[in-house]
Formats: structure tokens, C-alpha cells, sequence
């Protein structure tokens, strides 16, 4: 594998996430209804962008939400 950026790995963690979410058929408000925690649609979408670099937690609670493993959204092979 070759060396990626920082910004690269967020970016296609972020695409994993809205992927999975749109085969879903969540939306975004969707999404944070199912996260038991305090997340708002404005961090989803920054985390999908690749804009921010969210905790691991916070991606737990999401691949929760999503039905899916960590392993899943976490995926950087999948490009």
C-alpha cells in the first residue's frame, strides 16, 4: 500500500460513511436520530466531506447507527 495523506484517508472514510448511509436510505438527519449521542448534521456532513477527523468513538457510534462494522467505514482499500 502506498503512503496516503491524512486528508486522503478522511475523505474516503467520509465516502464510506455517506455510501453506506445512502444504500441505507438515511439521510443525515436520519443518521444522527439513530446515534445515541450528542452529534449534530453539521459534524456528519464535515465527517463525510473529510473535513474533520473524527475519534474513533464517534466512528463506533456511527458504524453502530449504520448497522456495519468499524472494519466497513473504515475501509481505505475500497478505492
Amino acid at each position: 500500500m502506498t503512503r496516503m495523506e491524512k486528508s486522503e484517508i478522511l475523505k474516503i472514510i467520509g465516502q464510506n460513511i455517506k455510501r453506506i448511509r445512502l444504500e441505507k436510505g438515511l439521510t443525515q438527519v436520519d443518521l444522527v436520530g439513530k446515534i445515541e449521542a450528542q452529534i449534530d448534521t453539521t459534524n456528519i456532513s464535515r465527517i463525510e466531506k473529510g473535513r474533520t477527523n473524527p475519534t474513533v468513538h464517534t466512528l463506533f457510534r456511527i458504524s453502530q447507527a449504520l448497522e456495519v462494522s468499524l472494519s466497513n467505514i473504515c475501509n481505505i482499500d475500497s478505492e
